[in-house]
């Protein structure tokens, strides 16, 4: 008979009502009451560790780490209705069962002969030897798993049916029946086992205390959090648990914008940068005379909300995010001179050497006639010319220098630094932002300006740079005209590809050939730059300069190839993915990436980015499987702003532009881009509530600090340190 949900217990219908008044009396500390502290009891050792490794030390800790999805095995399948390959819930009788060893060794079989009132059916258990001595002839199981066919069903769970349910109901909600919750697990402890200690700790739900206040709960129609967490852990329907979800997710990105809110608040409050108000007799001397191109509408825009910015004491802490060639360094070029102007300092930190020496010669190229001192500084700068540019900083002879990390060494210093960009920002950690804060005058920070040519989907950005005032560049440069994208595979299609490579280097112009490894590897099936690069100057470009640049050369064989490259001395220019950013050589019109599947979309944008940088049309040839959705979607779409959004929906917001860099840990129940509304939503009552109460005094969020504490730790209290 169908096992259905009215059959099934009800794990917890109902909370107690909370006593507002003790809660309201407890200290700002987030209270977790004595059952919820006390240790989880686990056992063997090896599973107790296990559970550690997932960060479940307390009963509290097991009631947070939800489900992450919820088998719905509610109705039981008649023995003979079992279709071949299907997954499904049987309650049976057991007529034999026994163990058999196999001549594999390690492997055991439980065999067991089991019926319901349809027909007899082979039930088999894999390297689960304990079932034999738990399972008699006669009892009765409930069994979840895979019909193979030929009478046999592979069992993956299984539970024995509480005496007297004659339609095979469970007893509570560690069965294999109903909707089962499928929890995140690790070796030494399975999913059964966590779901067997949450339905132990039931009752301990009761004990939950609810962070948010209550009209923020009744605006939105959800549950308390004790009876979110019960539902999502033992639901009696789809509905509950997505109920129980959705009010779990509004935990998670209302406290985590209110965190990032209220960061960016107290940084403001906490420090005061150099004004740099008038003049501007440099600045705009360099943008109406000296630039050798008319900004675009975007940047006029970005340039101006940098100005404001400069014009005030609030440390300026923005994010400018910019398609690729959209010319970020144009915006960030305008605010070093903003800096100079007024008798100090800028500095433009890089991420890698390469990243670093391109910006170095792009604001050169941008400042005709060295009208303003800049320099270079990496961790390959000669000794003699490191103590040189390290001199002129301190003495405030140097107005600008462009380096990597080498910028934020302890001896280091700067005589007046007023703005720090920093390039594709989401590589450096915190601990490396803060560095750089603290090269400003004494008690004062320099502006900050942060910038990444990686498109970020407005959700991830609103969690990932949430403290961040966002300006975004999508208007590219005049003149720049669109990368075709096509998707290849085969010999046909790659003689083709290389034939129309040579094309493009018969008239003069450049190529790129992108390899996902530096050497061949036994143990990954991939081109690697070395070889093709020497392939193909013995073979398909014979006749053309060929040269090879990846990340383990040397630096001044980086140097020197980049070089032969950018001046056009070498027409191919085969590499691995350290050109994603920071190269830019117009007369490059083709590339062709090899094993394309083995990139990310944005990591594919970025390096399409390579081509198309001049005015002629510019083409892009992936090598990989033409049912990829990734390499579709770059295809068929220009814009890395969508792109981003494919991205998001593909993979997730897992670690897409580093949220676990930025201080914030990943969510646990919230998923984006599916939770968008409810982020809006959390975004805004976040801001409403440090607008009306700064400090969290009132007594409707008392709560708050507490709960801002034991979701991102002390510096949610005190973000200056973060």
């Amino acid at each position: 008979m169908p096992v259905t949900a009215d059959a099934l217990p009800v794990a917890f219908a109902s909370t107690e009502p909370l006593d507002a008044g003790a809660l309201l009396a407890a200290p700002v500390r987030y209270p977790r009451p004595s059952r919820l502290e006390r240790p989880l009891d686990i056992r063997p050792p090896r599973a107790a560790r296990a559970a550690e490794s997932l960060g479940l030390r307390t009963v509290g800790d097991l009631l947070d780490h939800v489900p992450h999805r919820h088998e719905d095995r509610r109705d039981a399948r008649a023995v003979a209705d079992l279709a071949p390959g299907e997954d499904a819930t049987v309650v049976v009788s057991v007529r034999r069962i026994g163990l058999r060893r196999t001549r594999r060794r390690g492997l055991t079989l439980v065999e067991a002969t089991v019926a319901d009132d349809s027909g007899p059916l082979n039930a088999v258990w894999f390297n689960q030897p304990w079932v034999a001595d738990r399972l008699a002839p006669g009892a009765r199981a409930v069994l979840y798993g895979r019909y193979e066919g030929r009478n046999r069903f592979r069992v993956s769970d299984w539970q024995p049916a509480p005496a007297g349910a004659a339609d095979g109901a469970m007893a509570d909600a560690t069965s294999s029946a109903g909707l089962v919750p499928v929890y995140p697990a690790a070796e030494g402890i399975a999913s059964k086992k966590l779901r067997e200690l949450a339905w132990e700790h039931r009752d301990a739900v009761r004990e939950i205390v609810d962070p948010l206040p209550a009209a923020l709960l009744a605006a939105e129609r959800l549950a308390d959090r004790p009876a979110a967490v019960a539902a999502v852990h033992f639901p009696r329907t789809p509905d509950d648990d997505a109920g129980g979800r959705r009010r779990l997710a509004l935990d998670e990105l209302a406290l985590m914008q209110l965190a990032l809110l209220r960061r960016r608040a107290r940084r403001a409050e906490a420090a005061t940068a150099p004004i740099l108000g008038e003049p501007r007799s440099l600045s705009a001397r360099w943008l109406a005379e000296l630039l050798p191109f008319a900004p675009t509408g975007d940047q006029e825009r970005a340039i101006a909300a940098v100005d404001a910015d400069l014009a005030t004491a609030r440390p300026m802490q923005r994010l400018l995010m910019g398609e690729v060639g959209s010319g970020k360094t144009v915006v960030a070029l305008f605010g070093l001179l903003r800096a100079v102007e007024h008798g100090m300092q800028g500095v433009f930190m890089a991420p890698t050497e390469t990243l670093a020496e391109q910006h170095f010669a792009t604001l050169q190229a941008l400042l005709p006639g060295e009208i303003v001192p800049i320099a270079l500084l990496t961790g390959s700068t000669p000794t003699a010319r490191r103590r040189d540019v390290l001199g002129k900083l301190d003495s405030g002879e140097l107005a600008i220098v462009v380096g990597t990390h080498a910028v934020i060494e302890p001896d280091v210093r700067f005589a007046r630094l007023a703005l720090a960009v920093v390039d594709e920002q989401h590589r450096f950690g915190v601990r490396q932002r803060a560095a750089l804060d603290a090269k400003g005058e004494a008690g004062r920070r320099p502006h900050v300006l942060h910038m990444t040519a990686t498109p970020i989907p407005r959700t991830l950005a609103l969690t990932a740079y949430g403290d961040l005032d966002v300006t975004v560049l999508r208007e590219l440069p005049r003149g720049r005209r669109p990368v075709t994208t096509h998707l290849a595979s085969g010999e046909r299609q790659r003689a083709r590809a290389y034939e129309r490579i040579r094309e493009e280097l018969r008239v003069g112009r450049q190529a790129f050939v992108v390899c996902p490894l530096v050497e061949q590897s036994d143990a990954l099936q991939a081109r690697a730059a070395t070889a093709e690069y020497e392939r193909l100057a013995r073979t398909e470009f014979r006749d053309f300069e060929v040269v090879l640049l990846h990340g383990q050369m040397r630096p001044k064989e980086k140097q020197a190839a980049m070089a032969a490259f950018a001046a056009g001395g070498a027409d191919v220019l085969v590499a691995t993915s350290v050109i994603e950013v920071g190269i830019d050589v117009p007369n490059a019109t083709v590339m062709l990436v090899e094993d394309a599947e083995r990139y990310g979309i944005s990591q594919l944008h970025q390096l399409r980015g390579r081509v198309g940088r001049g005015e002629q049309a510019a083409v892009c040839l992936l090598f990989g499987p033409k049912d990829s959705r990734r390499l579709r979607a770059l295809a068929e779409h220009r814009d890395g702003f969508r792109l981003a959004e494919i991205d998001l929906e593909l993979r997730g917001e897992g670690e897409l532009v580093g949220v676990r860099q930025s201080g914030l840990p990943a969510f646990r129940v919230a998923r984006l881009p599916q939770d968008a509304d409810l982020l809006d939503r959390a975004r805004e009552w976040a801001g409403r509530v440090l607008e009306a109460d700064p400090a969290l005094s009132r007594p409707e969020h008392a709560l708050l600090p507490g709960a801002l504490v034991q979701r991102f730790g002390e510096e949610a209290l005190d973000p200056i340190a973060a």
